[in-house]
């Protein structure tokens, strides 16, 4: 399902991939993202996924005019979970609803990782 904008011109249709586009540029700029990840269904692995691909690493749900965001994401050893989690959940909701007019129900961001800097 896309979501739908509605305006005196017409309609726009704004596609799940269109979403998790924005919501993946977004939080790579934030400090202490190091990238985003699936879990593989086969082995269990998380694998990091590279700049082409980061938008698999975000689930995307439209119901009517109301979005639900989860980032499967890999954070930076030191980083305090919780600060970077507020810091992604506040840049995706105020972009995307920017961007979009589409209204940011809800985000959850999991973290599948963390890696160390040798």
């Amino acid at each position: 399902m896309s979501g739908i904008i509605a305006n005196k011109y017409g309609n726009i249709y704004i596609d799940k991939e269109v979403i998790a586009k924005i919501a993946s540029q977004v939080s790579t700029e934030c400090y202490g993202i190091v990238g985003f990840s699936y879990k593989s269904k086969v082995d269990g692995l998380v694998e990091l996924l590279k700049k082409e691909n980061m938008s698999n690493g975000v689930k995307v749900e439209i119901e009517e005019d109301n979005v639900s965001i989860e980032l499967f994401v890999i954070i930076q050893y030191g980083t305090k979970i919780s600060v970077v989690a507020d810091n992604i959940i506040d840049r995706v909701k105020y972009t995307v609803e920017k961007m979009t007019s589409l209204k940011v129900r809800k985000i959850d961001i999991n973290v599948q990782g963390v890696r160390v800097n040798k």
